[in-house]
């Protein structure tokens, strides 16, 4: 499980975003939400910044919201409000079909 969540992750290519739930579905997990959390906890070497909350929340809190919010701004992820925009960056993953 945790390859395949980790192999979601990185595909998530810079400029967009992707939701707990929409990278467990990818993974093949459909009620993986918490997982992925768990994954992005324990992994290094991951773009956590581009996960988020349905609707394009940052889940964070503190400094690390912050600094999550900096990061996509850097990499020209827009806002509307305290959300990412996601009509606009969010990561669409193939669907097998």
């Amino acid at each position: 499980m945790r390859g395949r969540i980790r192999a979601a992750i990185l595909k998530i290519p810079r400029g967009y975003v992707s939701t707990y739930g929409a990278i467990g579905r990818a993974a093949g997990y459909a009620q993986a939400a918490r997982q992925v959390a768990g994954v992005l906890h324990r992994s290094g070497g991951l773009p956590w910044h581009r996960v988020l909350g349905a609707g394009g929340a940052i889940k964070l809190q503190g400094d690390y919201a912050v600094e999550q919010r900096l990061r996509l701004e850097a990499e020209g992820v827009s806002f509307r409000g305290r959300r990412v925009n996601m009509a606009q960056h969010e990561f669409k993953f193939r669907t097998k079909a």
